[in-house]
């Protein structure tokens, strides 16, 4: 039954993507009114670029939305100011509804044999303090930042090499810049278009205040050693454009950020020269203002239910939808469930390169993680956490992809505690008097589960495996901290096993790379230190030790080779194959609904919807400029 509500919810929500049309006449912002007509500000027609994007809304044809009003959100650290970025979602090239990738920042873009990338600028276009978005604006970020040794130590970002090759860099035209490699780069445009995206320009008129090869004052303060800080550090400081923190950085996003951290509430305001209007000539965004504002992540669902939020979702679970639901009425907001995109809900992730020598032997050996995996009664998670409405399942796509198998969600996923007891007899970790099996040294088998300690969802989970767990001989306990320290832990090598979510991407085709699959990333939990070995090049982390490791590498290598679309789709089923065999994450519950709440005024929050990270940005894919006060 969810499969076919989501295929459905698929087919509405690709009536409202960007379309390439022309724009009725520019109506003006009334929020502007009184600066266009003192002259502080240029009118709307000469704001936008000269080719817009035309965004149509709902149904097509365009449901007139109108300006003004304040979109109030919550957040549960200062640091999350950044989601301004991601769900104003505003890239060189984007993913549409239908996650298709689209022009978005760019007017159009051309691509040859996955090598060369061809980016058109919109003419007309403005940063948002008023000054050209232009080809400089990726020449700064090629030449002085990227390829700068003060700035960036390491050259340019691993996302822009491929096999260790940088791509060469041209300016065209005044409008037009191109990337080319020697081999293809398919990671391209979905790295452009990801919710934490690559950003390949920076606002040269105002960084270059900042840069020794610009400014005079910066240069003679570095060779005199009168500057209180390298102009390296300063410039890193002032130039994320990600983090969103630097109020006086020029944006292209939605909403402009006005308010400097350390704070408990961010002011955005709507950017004057945001490239995106409406079918009926209003450039976008419709809000005028998004208001942050910073709470204890425990109380974001409390806070929510009594109505402080227009908009929100995140630090919202499942286990808070009827709690939501209670009090929908008494403060004017709705409930809504999208589809969760993740591989699972919750996942087990035992550390492969944990520091104990002992429980390093045990975690790699397959047998110990198969009997764990079936040993977990996925359909009393499922019935008692999640209403029965999650799959039982192991880590792995959802049936919305191309490339899902029922024998990927199955193998070493049913509720079987006799086998579960046989292959943990036949590894020798044999019961004591106790009941408790012991590890070869002769500890108890007792299992650290560490968590962010972000709400009550995953220690419910980890309750009921505890139950089942006991039933085997294995002892399970919980360890909750904060998500920093609880990150640190698993990348040093302490922690032996953590809980998160599964797959960041459970909806891939082909065409997505299977990065995730293999070691490629520090942030991969269950390898944490074969990932940074890959990020960094064999200078940190793990060297490669384990045969089915090594494949996934392999196979990932293989993949960024294939040349048609057959061959990368045989390369991911082989990667499903191997993670569905080895379980080297334990999934247990996926497709759990995501509670959405949107002020019952609120238009054009679609009722139906893929909350996801990467493809997706949350609300980002669903254009939250869009959203208008009826």
């Amino acid at each position: 039954m969810m499969g076919r509500l989501w295929m459905l919810a698929v087919a509405w929500l690709a009536l409202s993507a960007p379309v390439a049309t022309a724009a009725a006449e520019s109506i003006e912002t009334p929020m502007y009114k009184d600066d266009v007509a003192a002259g502080k500000l240029p009118p709307v027609s000469e704001r936008v670029p000269r080719a817009p994007l035309v965004v149509a809304l709902e149904g097509g044809a365009g449901v007139p939305g109108r300006h003004g009003g304040t979109l109030n959100m919550l957040i549960g650290r200062s640091r999350d100011v950044r989601m301004l970025v991601v769900y104003g979602y505003a890239r060189l090239v984007g993913y549409d509804r239908n996650l298709a990738l689209a022009p978005d920042i760019v007017e159009s873009y051309d691509v040859k044999e996955d090598r060369s990338f061809t980016f058109r600028l919109r003419k007309g276009h403005r940063w948002s303090d008023g000054e050209p978005f232009t080809t400089e604006d990726f020449r700064y970020y090629w030449e002085d930042v990227a390829n700068n040794r003060e700035l960036s130590p390491t050259g340019p970002p691993r996302d822009l090499l491929v096999d260790g090759e940088p791509p060469k860099f041209e300016i065209l035209d005044a409008q037009t810049v191109r990337f080319t490699w020697s081999k293809p780069n398919p990671d391209f445009l979905p790295n452009l278009a990801g919710a934490s995206s690559l950003f390949i320009y920076r606002p040269a008129h105002y960084l270059r205040k900042f840069h020794k090869k610009y400014s005079k004052k910066v240069a003679e303060a570095e060779a005199n050693g009168t500057a209180k800080r390298k102009w390296s550090q300063i410039h890193n400081r002032l130039d994320n454009m990600y983090q969103f923190d630097n109020p006086d950085l020029p944006t292209l996003q939605p909403w402009m950020n006005t308010t400097r951290p350390p704070a408990d509430r961010f002011v955005a305001l709507r950017n004057p020269y945001f490239h995106r209007v409406d079918v009926n000539g209003r450039q976008l965004p419709y809000v005028d203002q998004v208001i942050m504002a910073v709470a204890d992540s425990k109380l974001i669902p409390a806070k929510t239910g009594a109505g402080e939020a227009d908009l929100q979702a995140r630090e919202l679970q499942f286990n808070n939808y009827t709690f939501l639901k209670q009090h929908e009425k008494r403060n004017s907001y709705r409930t809504l469930l999208w589809r969760t995109g993740s591989g699972s809900q919750f996942a087990l992730y035992p550390n492969l390169n944990v520091n104990d020598p002992v429980w390093r032997q045990v975690l790699r050996d397959v047998r110990f993680r198969r009997a764990l995996s079936l040993a977990i009664d996925r359909s009393l998670v499922n019935q008692v956490i999640y209403f029965g409405l999650g799959a039982e399942s192991n880590n792995t796509v959802l049936a919305e992809s191309p490339l899902f198998r029922e024998k990927y969600r199955r193998r070493w996923a049913s509720y079987d505690r006799k086998a579960a007891n046989t292959l943990l007899d036949s590894i020798g970790l044999l019961r004591g008097r106790d009941g408790v099996r012991r590890l070869p040294d002769g500890r108890p088998l007792e299992i650290i589960v560490e968590t962010a300690g972000e709400g009550t969802e995953q220690t419910d989970v980890l309750e009921l495996i505890r139950e089942t767990w006991r039933e085997v001989g294995i002892q399970l306990f919980t360890k909750p901290s904060q998500r920093e320290n609880f990150r640190k832990r698993v990348f040093s090598g302490e922690t032996v096993m953590a809980a998160w979510s599964g797959l960041d991407n459970g909806v891939p085709t082909p065409e997505m790379s299977p990065e995730m699959l293999a070691p490629t990333n520090q942030q991969q939990l269950q390898w944490p230190k074969f990932g940074q070995f890959f990020e960094t090049s064999g200078k940190a982390g793990d060297a490669l030790d384990m045969p089915e490791v090594k494949a996934l590498a392999a196979l990932l290598q293989d993949w960024y080779g294939a040349t048609d679309r057959a061959e990368r789709e045989r390369i991911w089923h082989r990667m499903l194959e191997i993670h569905a065999e080895q379980q080297f994450v334990i999934g247990v519950v996926s497709g759990v609904p995501q509670p959405v709440i949107a002020r019952t005024t609120l238009m054009n929050v679609p009722e139906r919807g893929l909350y996801n990270w990467n493809p997706g940005a949350f609300f980002g894919i669903y254009r939250p400029d869009t959203f208008w006060y009826k």
